[in-house]
C-alpha cells in the first residue's frame, strides 16, 4: 500500500494503465535548412491541431475557466518568439529541427523555472507540455491518447498534464494516481470537476506499478493498494458501491436547508469562475454564490473587458440565482494571475505587491468600469460586492468611496441599481483579521479567503513542496484568526462567510460551525456532502469543541479533537 494525498474523493477498483510518454533520443545532426524548416512547419501545424482536438474533447466535461489552459497552450504553439528562435538555430547552425527545438525549449524552460514569480514558474510546465508534443511530432512519435482508452482503468503516471486530464473519458478512466502534485494542482482541480477519484503525491508508484496489474484507489484516505488480495477487492468494491449510493442519496438533500440538529442555520453556497458555473451550484442545492472570481473575465479577454460585457456576465449570474445572494469579488489580478494585454511592473515579490484592490486603487479607471457594471447588474438580484486583499481600514474606505461615487452617478443618470447592495471585505491578510472588529464598522460582511490567509500567516508558499507541511488549516493560530474575524463581524451585527478551500473541508466544517461561521462557500460538488455533515451536528456541542480547539498547541491535536467530536 502506498500513501498520497486524496485530491478528488471516491473509490475505484480496476487495472493499471501506466502512462508512459515516448522516449525521445535527440542528437545533433547536420541538415539542410529548407528541409528542416518545412518539417518544422508541419510539426507546428500538427501540434496546434492536436491541442484543438484535445480542447474539443475536454469542453464536454470541463468548465470554461479550466479550458483556458488549452487557450494558453494554443497561444504558446503560435508564439512567434518560440518559432523564430528555433528557425534561427536551424538556419544559422544548419542543424536538424528536433535538436534546435530541444535546445530552445530547454533554454525557455530554465528561464521560466528560475523566475521569482510563482505564476511564471508554473508556465514552465506548460512550455514542457507544448514543446514535448512538438518534438514528438518532429520525431514521428505518438503521444498516448487517453481519450482512446476503452476499458476500465486507473491511470498511473508521474504527473498528468492539462492535455492528459482534458482527454480523459470518465466512463473508462475510473481514477488516477500520480507521483507528484497537490490538492491545488491542475490535475487535481480537473479531477474534481470530472468527479473521478484521484490520489496525488504517491511517491514511488511508477516503479511499483506494472501495466495491467489490479489496483485499488482509495481517494478518501489517500491510499493506493497494488496487487490486492481477493478479500481486499471485495471489500473495496463494496466500499465503492456504498460511496456511490451515499452520493446518490445526497441528492435528496438538494432542496433542504442547512441547519444543525439544534436549529442553527447556515448558508452553503458555491464558488464559481464564470456564469456557466451557476448551473452546477443550482444542481447541487447551493443557497447562493459565495465567490464569483471575476478575474477570469479579464484573463480570457483580448483587452480590458468593457462595461457592457461585464454587466451581461454579472446580470446572468444574478438572474440565474433567482434572488439568492451572490458575492462577486472585484478584480483580483497580479501575483500569480497575469494578463496578456497588460504588463505589471517588475517586483521582488509580486504576491506581496501591487495586486487585487491595490491595483484597482491605482487604476481607478478600470475599477470604476467594473463597479458600474456591477451596480447596473444589481437591479436583477441580491448582490454582494467584495473587495479582495484589504489590509487596512483606510484602504477599505477608499475602495468603498469609489463605489459610492459610481452609485451616485448612475442614480443621477436615471439608471436602475439595486436598493440593498452589500459591500464587504475579503479577509486574507492577517492584519485585517486582527483588525476585524474595526473593519466591520464599515463593511457589510466578511468572507475569509483561507488559501492566502494560511500562506501569509505561516510565511509559506502553498505551491512550494518543501514547506507544504505548513499549509495547516486546522492549526490553532489559523483558527484564532478565523475566530477574531467572525467575532469582529458579529460584534457589529454583520455576517461572516468563508470562500477558501477550508470551507469545503469535512474536518474543518465542525470547527467552523462552532466558531459561528455564517456562510460556507465551496466547489459545487462539495455542497451536498457538507450539508449532510452540518445537518447531523449540534451547534452547541460544536461551540464547546471549537472553544477547546483554539486553546490547543498543534494541528494534530485539533484533528484528533474534531474526529472525537463528530
Amino acid at each position: 500500500m502506498l500513501k498520497g494525498i486524496a485530491a478528488s474523493q471516491g473509490i475505484a477498483v480496476a487495472k493499471v494503465y501506466k502512462l508512459q510518454q515516448p522516449v525521445l533520443e535527440i542528437t545533433r545532426k547536420d541538415a539542410v535548412a529548407e528541409e528542416e524548416l518545412k518539417k518544422l512547419d508541419e510539426a507546428f501545424a500538427k501540434t496546434v491541431s492536436d491541442i484543438e482536438k484535445i480542447k474539443e474533447v475536454a469542453s464536454k466535461s470541463l468548465a470554461p475557466e479550466e479550458l483556458a489552459v488549452f487557450d494558453a497552450h494554443l497561444m504558446m504553439a503560435g508564439d512567434p518568439e518560440l518559432r523564430s528562435q528555433i528557425e534561427d538555430m536551424i538556419k544559422n547552425d544548419s542543424v536538424n529541427a528536433e535538436f534546435a527545438t530541444e535546445q530552445v525549449a530547454n533554454m525557455m524552460i530554465t528561464i521560466f523555472e528560475s523566475m521569482e514569480d510563482a505564476y511564471m514558474r508554473e508556465r514552465a510546465a506548460d512550455i514542457k507540455d507544448v514543446t514535448f508534443r512538438l518534438k514528438c511530432n518532429l520525431c514521428g512519435k505518438v503521444i498516448p491518447n487517453l481519450a482512446t482508452i476503452d476499458e476500465p482503468v486507473i491511470i498511473v503516471a508521474k504527473d498528468l498534464t492539462p492535455s492528459d486530464t482534458g482527454s480523459l473519458n470518465k466512463e473508462f478512466a475510473k481514477g488516477f494516481a500520480t507521483e507528484i502534485g497537490g490538492r491545488t494542482s491542475h490535475s487535481a482541480i480537473m479531477a474534481r470537476s470530472l468527479e473521478i477519484p484521484a490520489v496525488v503525491g504517491v511517491t514511488g508508484i511508477l516503479d511499483a506499478a506494472n501495466d495491467g496489474d489490479p489496483v485499488i484507489l482509495d481517494a478518501i484516505n489517500g491510499e493506493v493498494i497494488l496487487n490486492p488480495t481477493e478479500e481486499q477487492v471485495a471489500e473495496y468494491t463494496k466500499k465503492g458501491e456504498e460511496f456511490k449510493a451515499e452520493k446518490e442519496a445526497l441528492k435528496a438533500m438538494k432542496d433542504q436547508p442547512s441547519v444543525s440538529t439544534d436549529g442553527h442555520k447556515v448558508l452553503l453556497v458555491g464558488n464559481i469562475g464564470s456564469p456557466a458555473d451557476v448551473e452546477g451550484v443550482n444542481a447541487n442545492g447551493g443557497e447562493g454564490v459565495g465567490l464569483f472570481r471575476t478575474e477570469f473575465l479579464y484573463m480570457k479577454s483580448e483587452d480590458w473587458p468593457d462595461e457592457e460585457t461585464q454587466y451581461q456576465a454579472y446580470k446572468s449570474v444574478l438572474e440565474g440565482m433567482n434572488g439568492r445572494p451572490v458575492v462577486i469579488r472585484t478584480l483580483d489580478i497580479g501575483g500569480d494571475k497575469k494578463l496578456k494585454y497588460h504588463t505589471f511592473d517588475e517586483e521582488m515579490n509580486p504576491f506581496l505587491g501591487v495586486r487585487a484592490v491595490r491595483f484597482c486603487l491605482i487604476r481607478k479607471d478600470i475599477f470604476r468600469t467594473q463597479l458600474r457594471a456591477l451596480l447596473r447588474a444589481s437591479a436583477f438580484g441580491h448582490l454582494c460586492i467584495m473587495f479582495p486583499m484589504i489590509a487596512t481600514v483606510k484602504e477599505f474606505q477608499e475602495a468603498k468611496g469609489v463605489y459610492e461615487e459610481e452609485r451616485a452617478k448612475l442614480i443621477a443618470e436615471g439608471i436602475a441599481v439595486g436598493e440593498k447592495v452589500e459591500v464587504g471585505c475579503m479577509i486574507e491578510i492577517p492584519a485585517a483579521a486582527v483588525l476585524a472588529d474595526q473593519l466591520a464598522k464599515y463593511a457589510d460582511f466578511f468572507s475569509i479567503g483561507t488559501n492566502d490567509l494560511i500562506q501569509y500567516s505561516m510565511a509559506a508558499d502553498r505551491m512550494s513542496q518543501p514547506v507544504s507541511y505548513l499549509y495547516q488549516p486546522l492549526n490553532p493560530s489559523i483558527l484564532r484568526l478565523i475566530k477574531m474575524t467572525i467575532d469582529g463581524a458579529h460584534k457589529n451585527g454583520k455576517w461572516c462567510g468563508m470562500c477558501g478551500e477550508m470551507a469545503g473541508d469535512e474536518l474543518a466544517a465542525p470547527v467552523l460551525l462552532g466558531l459561528g461561521l455564517d456562510e460556507f462557500s465551496m466547489s459545487a460538488t462539495s455542497i451536498l456532502r457538507a450539508r449532510k455533515m452540518i445537518n447531523g451536528l449540534s451547534y452547541e456541542e460544536m461551540k464547546k469543541m471549537a472553544d477547546k480547539a483554539v486553546e490547543l498547541d498543534t494541528m494534530e491535536e485539533v484533528t484528533e479533537l474534531v474526529k472525537a467530536s463528530i
